[in-house]
């Protein structure tokens, strides 16, 4: 495992995978189909080179254990066009607000699903 890949999010297949087919103009299903293909292919790619989390300190309790399966969000995907080179910060900066919007009126979590869970704002790893 290359130093690094235990937080990485984006390999270079994904970016790819995003430049072909991220289009200006696309709708919020589009986004939401996008985010979860890309999202099946980190976890490939995780499981497929034996990419195992970092291990972490919580700052709340002091806990110290493996940390939480890195996830593609719809934000993090488009924050990541401009970052790549993609799209013009201006476009994606309006993309996001609308975004944003769009999630708080349809009561959509990071990765544009119906949220269920409420976010209680505590540790959620196991206490040993």
């Amino acid at each position: 495992m290359a130093a690094g890949d235990a937080q990485r999010v984006w390999f270079p297949e994904m970016i790819e995978r995003l430049r072909s087919r991220w289009h200006q103009g696309m709708s919020f299903a589009a986004l939401v189909e996008l985010r979860d293909d890309l999202e099946i292919m980190l976890q490939r790619i995780r499981s497929d080179r034996h990419i195992r989390p970092a291990v972490f300190r919580c700052p709340k309790c002091g806990h110290v254990g493996v940390g939480a399966e890195l996830h593609v969000s719809v934000r993090a995907m488009i924050l990541s066009l401009t970052r790549f080179g993609i799209a013009p910060a201006e476009q994606i900066q309006a993309l996001e607000k609308a975004w944003a919007t769009h999630r708080k009126e349809n009561g959509l979590d990071l990765y544009g699903v119906v949220s269920t869970v409420p976010y209680t704002g505590g540790c959620v790893h196991p206490h040993t």
